[in-house]
């Protein structure tokens, strides 16, 4: 079993957080991982993206040109990343910031657009928006357990950010909520 993922979108968003998330689970639950991080040097508002490779054999190499499923989350992800799924993939896209007509329909790839800053405003925090991406992205590929990400998220928000841990779990509840509800469209 080997799976990759490409997310996007821009500095702020919690990408590269999302992305190392995962990463960190997976080896908490023992696959093999590689972790590529990437974004400007402006940092907030500018462009984020991060590649994730789980395998449960060796990784020959961190480096994605195209991967099964794409997480954008602005318009100049989408742009840039869009067109890198594999065919038989799934693209996931934040309709909140991104422009879902612009998407070329092809019966190659799934689609899967949800308005995941609107979602994570109603939910009272639009920074939560990408947490409800991974777990949208969980819902459709359910690489690692939730019990798993609890426990890595513990580990990480220590100090004062341990107070975030709940909500960043709500996020991503809701996210697998509405992935298994909408599943992907073709």
């Amino acid at each position: 079993m080997q799976t990759d993922i490409i997310m996007a979108g821009f500095g702020g968003q919690g990408i590269l957080f999302i992305g190392n998330l995962l990463a960190e689970t997976a080896l908490f639950e023992g696959y093999n991982v590689t972790y590529l991080p990437s974004y400007g040097v402006e940092m907030r508002g500018g462009t984020a993206n991060c590649t994730v490779v789980i395998s449960d054999q060796e990784i020959g190499s961190p480096q994605v040109s195209s991967a099964e499923v794409v997480l954008v989350m602005s318009e100049q992800a989408r742009e840039k990343y869009g067109s890198r799924v594999k065919p038989e993939g799934l693209l996931l896209i934040n309709s909140s910031l991104a422009e879902v007509n612009k998407i070329p329909r092809n019966n190659q790839i799934e689609v899967l657009a949800l308005p995941f800053n609107q979602i994570a405003t109603e939910m009272g925090e639009v920074k939560f928006a990408s947490m409800i991406a991974l777990g949208c992205y969980l819902a459709q590929k359910p690489i690692v357990k939730l019990k798993s990400i609890e426990q890595v998220l513990k580990e990480q928000l220590t100090g004062k950010k341990a107070q975030f841990l709940s909500l960043n779990l709500k996020a991503i509840e809701k996210g697998l909520e509405l992935g298994k509800n909408r599943g992907g469209k073709k």
